[in-house]
Formats: C-alpha cells, sequence, structure tokens
C-alpha cells in the first residue's frame, strides 16, 4: 500500500468511512476547486430540471408555489451551513450578511456584486445570472424569478440577522439595467 493509499485509508476512518469525502483528501487545490463548480453546476442542472418537470404537469404557476416552498426551506439551511462553516452566530447584521452571500452555491456559478454597502445597508447585485443568461442565448424571455427571490433572500438574510429588511430592487419579471438581472437591498 502506498503512502497515499494509506493517508486516504486513515481520512476514511476519521470521516465515518465515507470513501466519497476521503478521496477528497488527497487531491489538489485546483481539483477541489474544479469539483465545487461542478458541483454547483450540478445542483443547478438539476433545481432546473426539478422546475420544469413540476412546470411540465402542473403548468407554470403550480412550479413557482413549489419553487417558492423549496426556496423558503434550502435558503434557510444554506445560511445556517454557510454561517457555521464561517464560525458565525445569528446576528452579524449587514458584514456578516455580506460575507455570507459570498459563500453561497450560486456564487460559485453567478458575478455578483455589493455596492453602497454600510453598517446599516447594502445593495447587492446579480450581475450575470446562469439561468437568465442560458435563457438570453436561447432567445427566450427573463424567467420571472422574482416572487421566488423576494422569499429566498428575506429568509437567507433573517437566517442570518433576523434584524434584516430585504427589498427588492429589480428581479425578472421586472425590467433592470443591462448591468445586472437582479437587485437587492438589505437594511438592519
Amino acid at each position: 500500500m502506498s503512502d497515499n493509499d494509506r493517508e486516504r485509508c486513515s481520512v476514511a476512518s476519521t470521516v465515518n468511512g465515507d470513501e466519497g469525502i476521503a478521496l477528497l483528501s488527497g487531491l489538489s487545490k485546483e481539483e477541489l476547486i474544479t469539483i465545487i463548480v461542478d458541483d454547483a453546476k450540478n445542483w443547478l442542472a438539476h433545481d432546473g430540471l426539478w422546475f420544469q418537470a413540476v412546470e411540465k404537469r402542473y403548468g407554470i404557476d403550480v412550479a413557482i408555489e413549489a419553487d417558492i416552498e423549496a426556496w423558503r426551506s434550502f435558503t434557510v439551511i444554506e445560511a445556517k451551513r454557510i454561517m457555521e462553516r464561517l464560525g458565525m452566530k445569528p446576528g452579524g447584521g449587514i458584514p456578516a450578511l455580506v460575507e455570507c452571500l459570498k459563500h453561497r452555491l450560486y456564487a460559485r456559478l453567478n458575478l455578483q456584486d455589493v455596492i453602497e454597502q454600510s453598517e446599516n445597508r447594502v445593495i447587492f447585485r446579480m450581475l450575470d445570472c446562469r439561468v437568465q443568461s442560458a435563457r438570453k442565448r436561447k432567445g427566450l424571455d427573463d424567467f420571472p424569478c422574482k416572487e421566488v427571490g423576494v422569499v429566498e433572500y428575506t429568509e437567507f438574510a433573517r437566517t442570518i440577522d433576523p434584524r434584516i429588511r430585504t427589498r427588492c430592487i429589480a428581479c425578472p419579471p421586472d425590467k433592470h439595467p443591462d448591468q445586472f438581472w437582479c437587485a437587492w437591498e438589505f437594511t438592519l
């Protein structure tokens, strides 16, 4: 058995014998980054295929309602896991929210930024959205994600700090400038 194999076996025993996790221990930083990005793409592909299946069977209104309920739970789980990974407790205000937004799965795929940040307010913008850009390339209308986004961003921010209030500045089907797909204001 090589030293690499022994190290992997040792790591496997420390993570309850999970071979999938153990296999990551011997990879380079570049390989791990590739896996993280690929996993985010897979997650987004599954999300889109799930939505399309519900839409095909029940129509877009039902699909959006189901998506809202899924995001209502998922965004809280995601926020809690990010805070745990970063060693944060709820109540960290706008700085904690801004940091957590950088660690979402979307942040691995989409181009986003933060402007006008202060201790009590920030504007978050999705400059390039993988879903919306793909629709644009295919000649399709913007996906009307505002209803879902309101729940998603409100619950994410509230999980980070219950004092944070969320306001949608623009999100499809709203008109938006070419510079961003959606923008959100968070205030403490």
